[in-house]
């Protein structure tokens, strides 16, 4: 007996999610990609059984490779695998905008099209991070609309969100608890009794909401934790203190974990979580209510690149140059050190405060490949980025940048000066090799 499974959206949950199912013996996998300049590629890289990834990810290429040579995954734009679908999972990217409020454009699409051919008795999963509230109140009525079918009755409804991270995406699917929440109990076991085949962890289940809120609070959580340490990061950097000696020192006591500051937050889920926890809350909550702690945790992680930019302004001028006009190296653009995800990278208002401030910006990363910010070319080559450049500027973590030959770099460099945004060097190092060292949390603004 196959049963066949639906994949929407081939990105860093989806496409470690189809392979791991495709996987198991019995499940027929296919995942749904609409086909555009700047993803259709994926189709024709997993079909050929290669992991679209730059970064490290340990275990993917070998599962996409098995499972295709297997014939049990295959990657298609045709939405009229839905019809001939048991199992569909959602994993759309949901993004909020300016004004912090979710653009629920593709899961509204991939709903539509869900409910013009869904089959009675299809178990349908949304993995998509969403506002609490969304599955029943927008997910449920577009597919009931569109099929005339009542979710709970004819079709199964559940929300089982993920936990991925890039550099962890088959670790964390296969050995995190789950949390799944159904519109019924029977909707929550259907979908319970798939994830048992991947996961080799606990399994809860619950409500839907519960299971909505779980996951933003879970991420919103966090936030607050990073927005923490990143404004005692600047508490400590105006008193000439090493914040990095001060987490030691307070992570000694047993129960405490402070957690690390850096150049900003990045990523598809904190940048955004919060906010949609702020929207399902004034959305479909009995009452209007602020929620103030956590607004302010994005506020002070939105500020951290812009302060990596007055750090720079900073160390040029005590090498007598101006950041207007100045040339700034990048070091890194992905969100996240050793992959190639962009989405919501602090890079990008690190540029753009940099740009406002009139300098010119280089940008390197030995991952990624394009960006949405495409008037900027990517190099890939260290040397040749730093080629003239008054400031070499880290703001991810990749493990290329350990290492950097200091001696060889400032040779061709114009102005040898130095922003770490991650705690990577060593400040003394970095002065013995006759460059400005700025950092957060450990060297204030004079």
């Amino acid at each position: 007996m196959v049963t066949k499974i639906a994949v929407i959206g081939l990105g860093y949950v989806g496409i470690p999610c189809a392979a791991l199912l495709a996987d198991v013996d019995g499940f027929q996998v296919t995942g749904l990609q609409r086909r555009s300049k700047r993803s259709g590629w994926k189709i024709d890289h997993l079909n050929a059984g290669k992991s679209p990834f730059e970064g490290d990810e340990p275990g993917l290429d070998e599962l996409i490779a098995r499972v295709v040579k297997k014939g049990s995954f295959k990657a298609t734009d045709d939405v009229e695998i839905l019809s001939d679908s048991e199992v569909i999972l959602i994993d759309v990217q949901t993004p909020t905008d300016a004004d912090h409020v979710p653009r629920y454009d593709s899961l509204k699409e991939v709903s539509e099209q869900i409910g013009k051919r869904i089959r009675s008795g299809t178990l349908v999963v949304v993995e998509s991070t969403v506002a609490p509230g969304t599955t029943q109140n927008i997910v449920q009525k577009i597919i009931e609309e569109h099929s005339g079918m009542k979710g709970g009755e004819d079709f199964d409804l559940a929300f089982a969100y993920e936990r991925v991270m890039p550099g962890k995406l088959i670790m964390n699917i296969t050995s995190l608890p789950r949390i799944v929440g159904g519109i019924t109990r029977k909707s929550a076991n259907r979908a319970k009794d798939i994830y048992t085949k991947i996961v080799n962890a606990n399994i809860h289940v619950t409500d839907i909401l519960t299971a909505e809120l779980s996951k933003t609070i879970e991420n919103a959580f966090r936030d607050v934790n990073i927005a923490f340490a990143n404004e005692m990061a600047l508490v400590c950097e105006n008193l000439g203190v090493n914040v990095y000696e001060i987490i030691e020192l307070v992570n000694e006591l047993p129960n405490r974990m402070m957690h690390i500051p850096g150049a900003g937050v990045g990523g598809h889920c904190l940048p955004k979580d919060t906010w949609l926890l702020r929207f399902g809350l004034n959305e479909y909550g009995s009452h209007k209510m602020e929620p103030r702690f956590i607004t302010l945790a994005r506020e002070i992680n939105n500020l951290m690149p812009v302060h990596m930019a007055l750090l720079v302004e900073d160390a040029l001028d005590k090498r007598g140059v101006s950041i207007k006009g100045a040339t700034v190296t990048v070091l890194g653009i992905a969100y996240l050190e050793n992959a190639d995800d962009t989405r919501n990278t602090p890079a990008a208002a690190f540029i753009t405060a940099l740009e406002e401030k009139g300098a010119r910006v280089v940008l390197h990363d030995p991952y990624v490949r394009e960006w949405d910010m495409g008037i900027h070319e990517i190099e890939r080559d260290i040397r040749k980025a730093a080629e003239n450049s008054d400031c070499l500027a880290l703001v991810t973590k990749h493990k290329e940048y350990f290492n950097l030959d200091f001696d060889d770099l400032k040779t061709v460099m114009r102005t040898p000066t130095l922003v770490d945004g991650r705690n990577v060097f060593d400040r003394d190092f970095v002065h013995s090799k006759g460059f400005e060292y700025r950092a957060i949390g450990k060297v204030g603004i004079a």
